[in-house]
């Protein structure tokens, strides 16, 4: 639970029709393995304590009787268990019989939460037998104690921030205004849904669609348990079909009729990352908890073994068919910015360095897009090299090629004697490789463009990416700056897909696929330093800055969410560990937070872009930061990392 994780599950026990006795022990059998497991909060299909077809029996004493005996022998039976569980049975109160969950914690009874919705069609009308929700909470008396019957309940955790359970039963989800979606407003961080659905030919996309989108709409972790096995099959058929969604996504699932019979589906959800969504989102209506009734509980405090699915490239999508259609979307959003800033800006030409690499690569294959959608010419964007002290034969190559296949107008301007005679001008030695040497030549770069495009009546097209932003890796006033930063917003591990993408679908077109590809192998690098002795490119910029794709992992969870250096890097632990040691992540994350901080005023600064994805370093709106904010507390995490780790 530590770092807002917390391990929940939803159970699939085997049911005897009327059984109360054997469905409470096998009910307890599996809230025991999950506490086992570690899972803080476990949810059960409804009905479960006497199985949902029941029929007309739930009108009988003998029945109703048995499942408040089996609630109070589940209760015995997981007394030991620090896990909160919901199970489901019929109840008699204020002389109605109510479909409820029962909230139970270490052998106590929480609350009493009745369907609210009840169903009258077909085999699932349950009207014959029982009320909807009364409109207030009343009070029930269970063995002495007193305890909440009715919807408006919040179950509030005191030692962990933010978990808040509502509850909701079947139906309630499948109706306008679903129970969840006003607990959530009133501060429901986990909703909890005991259902009885049966199967139906395209019910399962159907069920998964209302979790997931619910999720999303209250911003929580939606529990989802099912009945299975042991239900009367007299008109229906139940499948198990369970999931575990979080704002939108679906963490775990239990296929239908998925085997063993009977078990758990467990997964983590991550409430700090719901509770930071919550807090920037001034549309999500927080309606505070005014008319609910919270009932309190404490659950030991400790961590929990993340079992989730993290992905370790989160920017680019693992399903191949998301993934080609997400890099569809995301050349097409960037070619129309560029192409309506070309309009608008009464371009004549649009003015590009290309050097081989990936970044200007990119660049150049969104202003050929571009210039598609306006029916212009190839020719109207204008690609210039600029080879110095540091080009490599392979990336001038590349680069050439790559024009010519394309089509494009090219210009070759040797700037090595321009920036020699730069150097004589402020007392520079040429021999002298350092900030001065490589700066010079990116402002020497800048201003080729920026002056072409004067004669010509063009603008310059700056190529950087986030991930560069984000690091300040860029020259400012160099390759920092532009008429229109296409790539601002696609991060380094994205823009080596996005060019791939475009390889594989210039199959037709050979030389410029195998160039394409060859760009995508090139080490990324600046090329500000003379190659080595075998005309090699020297200069690597992952050996200067890190491996870009755990920046970009990093930087996803930190803009994204808000995620602290310790918890950033606990989940790249997880995710990376095992490609990376402890060392080697602490000592990234380290350079990524420092420069961060203190390259803020290079993004303040920042051309117009294109916005594409969650994460934005803009400082029109993606970003708004002080260009002179402190680092201290986030290095100072970072340093008592170290320390614990003996690093």
């Amino acid at each position: 639970m530590k770092d807002g994780f917390v391990k929940v599950a939803v159970a699939t026990p085997v049911v005897r029709v009327a059984d109360c006795t054997e469905n409470a022990q096998a009910c307890a059998a599996l809230t025991r393995e999950a506490a086992e497991q570690g899972v803080k909060i476990v949810v059960f299909p409804e009905l479960c304590l006497t199985g949902y077809t029941c029929g007309d029996l739930f009108a009988h004493d003998a029945l109703l009787e048995a499942a408040l005996a089996s609630l109070r022998d589940y209760l015995a039976a997981t007394a030991d268990c620090d896990t909160v569980s919901l199970v489901g049975l019929p109840l008699v109160a204020a002389d109605k019989i109510y479909n409820v969950a029962a909230v139970c914690h270490q052998g106590q009874l929480l609350g009493l939460v009745p369907k609210s919705h009840i169903p009258d069609y077909g085999a699932h009308d349950e009207t014959r037998v029982f009320a909807p929700a009364m409109k207030e909470n009343i009070t029930y008396e269970f063995d002495g104690n007193f305890v909440s019957l009715g919807t408006k309940q919040l179950f509030v955790c005191t030692s962990v921030p933010g978990l808040r359970i509502g509850v909701e039963i079947c139906e309630d989800l499948l109706v306008a205004t679903p129970p969840s979606s006003t607990a959530g407003a009133a501060g429901a961080t986990v909703i909890c849904n005991l259902s009885a659905s049966a199967v139906g030919v395209g019910k399962e996309s159907y069920r998964r669609t209302m979790v997931e989108s619910q999720s999303a709409r209250t911003v929580s972790a939606y529990l989802y348990a099912n009945s299975y096995k042991g239900e009367s099959t007299t008109d229906l058929v139940f499948s198990g079909h369970a999931m575990i969604a979080e704002n939108g996504v679906t963490l775990a699932e239990r296929a239908p009729f998925a085997l063993p019979v009977s078990g758990l589906t467990v997964t983590d959800i991550d409430l700090g990352r719901l509770v930071h969504d919550r807090r920037r989102m001034n549309t999500y209506s927080n309606q505070g908890s005014g008319e609910y009734t919270e009932t309190y509980f404490e659950l030991e405090l400790e961590d929990t073994s993340l079992t989730r699915p993290v992905e370790k490239n989160p920017f680019v999508p693992d399903d191949a068919a998301e993934r080609s259609h997400r890099f569809e979307q995301i050349l097409a959003t960037q070619a129309a910015g560029l192409a309506q800033r070309i309009t608008c800006a009464y371009a004549k030409k649009l003015v590009l360095g290309i050097s081989g690499g990936l970044d200007s690569c990119l660049a150049l294959l969104v202003a050929v897009r571009a210039m598609d959608e306006l029916n212009r010419p190839h020719t109207d964007i204008l690609a210039v090299t600029m080879p110095c002290f540091g080009t490599t034969e392979r990336t001038k190559n590349n680069a050439t090629v790559l024009c010519e296949e394309l089509g494009v107008d090219f210009r070759c301007v040797d700037i090595g004697e321009a920036v020699k005679v730069h150097f004589r001008d402020i007392g520079h030695a040429d021999t002298d490789y350092n900030v001065v040497y490589e700066n010079a030549q990116a402002r020497e770069r800048t201003q080729v463009l920026m002056d072409i495009a004067n004669a010509e009546g063009g603008m310059v097209l700056g190529t950087g990416d986030l991930s560069e932003l984000a690091l300040g890796w860029a020259t400012y006033n160099g390759d920092h700056m532009s008429m229109y930063g296409v790539n601002a917003d696609i991060p380094k591990t994205l823009v080596r897909h996005l060019v791939r993408h475009v390889a594989k679908a210039a199959s037709d077109c050979p030389t410029l696929s195998k160039t394409l590809l060859d760009i995508v192998d090139t080490p990324v690098s600046p090329e500000l330093l003379p190659a080595d002795g075998q005309g090699n490119i020297a200069q690597k910029t992952e050996d200067l800055v890190g491996p870009y794709e755990l920046h970009d992992f990093y930087l996803y969870y930190m803009l994204r969410f808000g995620y602290t250096p310790r918890k950033l890097f606990r989940l790249c632990q997880y995710a990376w560990g095992d490609t990376y040691d402890d060392a080697t992540m602490l000592k990234w994350l380290e350079v990524l937070t420092r420069r961060f901080f203190s390259q803020q005023f290079k993004r303040s600064c920042l051309p117009d872009g294109p916005k594409v994805g969650s994460v934005d370093l803009s400082p029109r709106g993606g970003l708004r930061m002080p260009s002179d904010a402190s680092s201290a507390m986030w290095m100072k995490e970072i340093r008592e990392l170290k320390e614990e780790l003996g690093l």
